[in-house]
């Protein structure tokens, strides 16, 4: 076995590493930032809600189809009564959480992570590819086919929700000069 057949799997299996480990950090950043932000906050599904620790509830209070969050706001009077309120807002017109519509991945940082990890299992493919055209030994061909093979298996996975929810990009008019005819 020619040590470039193994310099190639070993890169294009970190390439594939490397991907994972990025797309795993990216949703873990993620839910600890939500965390973080709904400290002591219970959110209320059924009720699309949020109930702080002083049993006080934030109701939606906009909805910002654009950037696809939902805005919640307790009532200033009562934020302004609490006796927690120097820990939890400084804001005179109540506490507010701000939910993303879309649940990772499907956020826009979601899919620009998840775009970047499509991008380094891509590239460990075409590596893998075209190290098995240079060389032609069967267990050259062997191990590069197990890193093909778990490279086609982590592009799947990662490529299935990229696929299934597209960017919200705005629907194509004729101000846009694409040319459209009525």
């Amino acid at each position: 076995m020619t040590p470039e057949v193994i310099l190639a799997a070993v890169y294009a299996a970190a390439l594939i590493i490397g991907a994972l480990v990025l797309e795993w950090l990216s949703a873990h950043t993620h839910r600890r930032a939500l965390r973080y932000r709904t400290a002591g906050f219970t959110y209320h599904k059924d009720h699309d809600h949020w109930r702080c620790p002083e049993d006080e509830d934030l109701w939606p209070h906009e909805i910002d189809e654009e950037l696809r969050l939902v805005r919640y706001r307790a009532k200033a009077h009562v934020c302004n009564a609490c006796p927690l309120k120097a820990a939890c807002t400084d804001s005179d017109l109540g506490r507010e959480i701000v939910r993303s519509i879309d649940p990772w991945p499907h956020s826009e940082a979601g899919r620009f992570h998840r775009g970047l990890s499509l991008m380094l299992v891509a590239l460990a493919l075409l590596i893998v590819v075209v190290e098995a055209v240079r060389n032609h030994r069967p267990e050259e061909l062997a191990l590069l086919a197990a890193v093909l093979a778990t490279g086609t298996v982590a592009a799947v996975h990662l490529a299935h929700d990229f696929r299934a929810h597209p960017a919200n990009f705005p629907t194509p008019t004729p101000s846009h000069g694409l040319g459209l005819r009525q």
